[in-house]
């Protein structure tokens, strides 16, 4: 598993060997741009005559309708046929402006496509993508771009041939290894039977991006930070993405499904004096880019992220700690997120090599009475605020479902791809990947509810009653959470490490609320859910990426405040450079620095 605290800090190895693999990971602050899927954004729902006569017509579904019949007929002549062969090719269309200290550092607009051919051999009941650490079943390409059907389709019959040459070996070993083994204690298939999907959609007009309106903006928002000596390193990053999804099979699915997303990215890091790094980011996505905050609002943002960043370096370092804490909304939907959430995806159920905390728990209770859970991806906004993870179809091609997975604190289901497991033996539509890999079960929105609320303003008040019943001294709220990470695979323990950004120690004797720094919150799933007190009466959102056995994804966490009548929580491990020798340009005497980039701007509207 890999996991980074900042743009500038990715790809940082957190553990050895192929149980790097078998963590599940989740990075909530910024998306990378190659390979990563796209938001669903909805758009009409349904499939209009015209969409159908649109997609009909469309070049590029032709081709692979054509070569996905040719390849379906010539290698069921083979010894070994396919009894599942799909094609998805995916177009994206992409603009990205990143711009730090009143200037652009990038200003890139780009087209790409690319496909994935799936390819199963053998038979339902066992093929070759028979245990989760093979990579065949999948190849990927780049596919010529335009509208030339023999281009495309002689790229796709390479691909095609490409992974027929690994699938065929790949059976062949899963029969030789399935015969010498131990018997599986799960005996599921290795693929469900499901009805074919048509599902034709026509791209709505989308409102255009305005790039010259946007360059302007993200100079002075950038610019905004040169007032701040402290802040190290600052950016603001822009991501419009225009995307069409078209998949066949030889099942007699046809799924063409366009979206669209805008993401905004503001990051600043500062380091304390004793080298540990802090940083401060804010999300914001949208269908387009109108939905958008406006340049004020975010300007508004800038300086509380400084303010934050200020603070934090002059915070003392947080103590290892036991007792009462406060979940914001949005922790607490990063907890549920890594602690929970990933423990009910479809596939961790059957693996003999994960921890499957919950596969014999289904009609027990797992969390307090007062709290259930779904993940639904066909909800797309709540309480105004669009969800990262909603989608129509999952990536191979079922429709989405929503899915009560606990009601009133017993487990009633998990997130189901077409890898069935034992009284689980059909797909939910949670089969996800990032393209160039094989879908497995993943979160979409999952969504926390509770019966047993207190209104939010009096939540505060409800910890420092939690820390005087326990005799503690304080207690600790955790206000704002930048991601975590979880341990699924039995090998080491099954426990959890949230990344809080904003801890404040909460008094019991009447004393300030005193930040705090350089904490992150550690356990273990099944005593840490059940000491769940009560929770806010409000529904907070926290929209990100995860990233797990099928790649990157989006993903959004919904839930109330929670109040914990016990958590843990650990230092921190941190760099011990030393902050910057020299002070930024233009505050060498101490004084405030002129902010040039923006003296003779004026603010841009956009339409």
């Amino acid at each position: 598993m890999t996991t980074f605290e900042s743009s500038r800090k990715r790809g940082k190895v957190g553990f050895r060997g192929k149980e790097l693999l078998r963590a599940a990971a989740c990075w909530f602050l910024v998306a990378q741009l190659a390979g990563m899927p796209l938001a669903s954004a909805a758009g009409d729902k349904g499939a209009s005559s015209t969409a159908a006569a649109n997609t009909a017509s469309d070049p590029v579904l032709t081709a692979m309708r054509n070569e996905l019949a040719r390849a379906t007929t010539e290698l069921g002549k083979a010894e070994q046929p396919p009894y599942y062969l799909s094609y998805t090719v995916y177009d994206q269309d992409f603009d990205v402006l990143v711009g730090a200290y009143g200037s652009l550092l990038t200003s890139t607009a780009g087209q790409r496509r690319y496909a994935d051919v799936t390819m199963r051999v053998g038979k339902p009941e066992m093929d070759n993508t028979h245990g989760q650490s093979r990579p065949s079943g999948v190849s990927s390409g780049s596919l010529p771009l335009g509208n030339d059907e023999d281009a495309i389709a002689r790229v796709l019959w390479e691909l095609t041939d490409r992974e027929y040459k690994r699938a065929v070996p790949s059976l062949l070993n899963v029969r030789t290894n399935t015969a010498v083994r131990a018997e599986e204690e799960d005996k599921s298939p290795d693929f469900s039977k499901e009805k074919p999907q048509s599902h034709l959609e026509e791209a709505a007009a989308a409102a255009p991006f305005d790039r010259a309106a946007w360059e302007g903006e993200i100079k002075r928002l950038s610019g905004a930070f040169r007032k701040y000596p402290e802040v190290y390193f600052a950016s603001v990053m822009i991501q419009a993405q225009r995307s069409n999804a078209r998949m066949v099979s030889n099942e007699g699915s046809a799924i063409v499904s366009p979206s669209t997303s805008t993401r905004l990215i503001m990051e600043a890091e500062t380091r304390a004096e004793d080298g540990m790094d802090l940083l401060r980011v804010e999300t914001f996505q949208a269908p387009s880019a109108n939905g958008l905050p406006s340049e004020a609002e975010l300007t508004a943002k800038i300086e509380k992220m400084a303010a934050d960043l200020s603070a934090l370096r002059k915070a003392p370092v947080a103590e290892p700690y036991d007792g009462p804490a406060l979940l914001s909304g949005r922790a607490a939907a990063v907890f549920f997120h890594e602690v929970l959430g990933h423990r009910l995806e479809g596939h961790r159920q059957r693996d003999e090599e994960e921890g499957q905390t919950f596969t014999k728990k289904v009609g027990q209770e797992v969390l307090p009475k007062f709290l259930s859970v779904i993940d639904d991806p066909k909800t797309h906004e709540i309480a105004g605020m669009k969800l990262a993870g909603s989608y129509d179809f999952d990536s191979e091609g079922q429709p989405a479902q929503r899915v009560e997975v606990i009601k009133e604190g017993v487990l009633k289901n998990f997130l189901m791809s077409r890898m069935p497991i034992k009284n689980f033996s059909q797909s939910n539509g949670h089969g996800r990947n990032q393209p160039g890999l094989m879908p497995t079960g993943r979160q979409g929105n999952l969504i926390v509810t509770s019966t047993q609320t207190a209104p939010e303003a009096q939540m505060r008040q409800k910890l420092i009653e939690e820390v005087k019943k326990q005799g503690k001294p304080y207690g600790l709220y955790f206000d704002d959470i930048q991601g975590g990470f979880t341990l699924t695979t039995r090998a080491l323990p099954q426990a959890f490490q949230v990344l809080p950004v904003i801890v404040y120690k909460v008094y019991a004797d009447g004393r300030p609320d005193e930040l705090v720094r350089g904490v992150d919150i550690v356990g273990t799933p099944l005593a840490s859910l059940t000491r769940i007190l009560t929770t806010g009466d409000q529904p907070h959102i926290f929209n990100g990426v995860c990233g797990a056995e099928s790649g990157q994804v989006p993903v959004a966490a919904v839930a109330p405040s929670m109040l914990f009548s016990e958590l843990e929580v650990q230092k921190r491990a941190h760099e011990h450079e030393r902050p910057p020798l020299l002070p930024p340009p233009g505050f060498e005497n101490g004084s405030a620095a002129v902010d040039r980039s923006a003296a003779d701007a004026k603010p841009e509207v956009k339409p």
